[in-house]
């Protein structure tokens, strides 16, 4: 027992409490510089000039603009936002080892903030896309950019949700935008978001300016589409039925009766009657609650539905009228 005692009497061999959280910090810098030396060069500047335009407020706004971008080929197409280039006279790019271009603007979608330049310049460092598909939520989130003209600032976090959904410019909704902490500024737009293998998951989009530590990324997987359309077409081909509508609350009594699983639609408040597309069935103050097999309680589920697929083509539209549900024939042209 004497013994038992004297043993445990002694002093105990303990590791050291932050020899642990040292390795992580370690690790994580390792990764993180990492991914700055794999990424970096293929980083760009924007620099764009754009007509002046008039402000109630602040008088004539400024005719420059900045913003990032990344390098995806060896023959210089880079991506970025469509609101970083859009409308721009003069586009010119500046990459990390001090070259200037001028870019030719290739394409550009509003709908989803996404545009594509390019520069014809050699010896290019280039990025490749990772599946936005594979991401989880904690996973580290690095952000490379340019905020407030200062080039080349990397800020990392980390995915903080995913799914989200940020209207654009053009009204439509950016379906599977990433929120991430890592922070961003005015600058950042266009310039990539990566993993922790230097792999771009997503493109810097927006900033909430009274939050702090919420920004947005378009998803790499719709970016990779956007920009494959782009190059090749220039654009992105959407459908459209010539009309103009607004999301209502359909009455509980209404919905039930008619059986549908949501109660919203689309109420026709107008009907362009020289649209190329065909909507001569269509009547002011239908209600639309279905697109062939896909039920449609907003106009944003009208946007997704009117795709490329469905550019002359057919379609059947359940809609509400004088208390009857009726099914209904348009064909949507292509939205110019």
């Amino acid at each position: 027992m004497l013994q038992y005692i004297e043993d445990a009497s002694e002093p105990q061999a303990h590791p050291n409490p932050t020899s642990a959280d040292d390795t992580l910090l370690d690790a994580y810098s390792k990764t993180v510089v990492n991914v700055a030396r794999k990424v970096s060069e293929a980083v760009v500047q924007i620099k764009v000039d754009k007509p002046q335009r008039r402000s109630r407020r602040r008088g004539r706004s400024q005719p420059y603009g900045t913003g990032s971008g990344f390098i995806i080929s060896t023959d210089g197409f880079i991506v970025t936002n469509s609101h970083v280039v859009s409308g721009a006279r003069k586009i010119q790019v500046g990459l990390q080892d001090g070259r200037q271009f001028t870019a030719e603007l290739i394409g550009d979608d509003p709908a989803t903030d996404i545009a594509v330049v390019q520069i014809r310049a050699e010896n290019l460092s280039t990025v490749t896309f990772g599946s936005s598909d594979a991401l989880q939520v904690g996973q580290i989130a690095i952000a490379i950019g340019n905020p407030y003209g200062f080039q080349y600032s990397l800020t990392a976090g980390v995915v903080s949700a995913l799914g989200r959904t940020l209207r654009s410019e053009s009204g439509r909704l950016i379906d599977d935008v990433i929120q991430t902490d890592a922070a961003l500024n005015p600058g950042n737009s266009g310039g990539p978001l990566v993993n922790s293998r230097g792999e771009v998951i997503g493109v810097n989009t927006a900033v909430i300016l009274p939050a702090q530590g919420i920004c947005f990324a378009v998803a790499s997987n719709l970016v990779q589409y956007v920009v494959g359309k782009l190059i090749i077409d220039g654009k992105v081909r959407r459908g459209y039925i010539g009309i103009a509508g607004q999301m209502i609350r359909l009455n509980a009594k209404v919905a039930n009766y008619h059986k549908l699983e949501v109660r919203s639609g689309v109420l026709v408040q107008n009907i362009e009657a020289d649209s190329p597309a065909y909507n001569g069935e269509l009547r002011q103050g239908d209600v639309i609650v279905g697109f062939n097999d896909e039920k449609i309680a907003s106009i944003d589920d009208l946007h997704r539905l009117l795709n490329e697929d469905s550019i002359g083509k057919k379609v059947e539209l359940q809609v509400l009228r004088n208390r009857r549900k009726e099914r209904i024939r348009v064909i949507p042209a292509e939205l110019g």
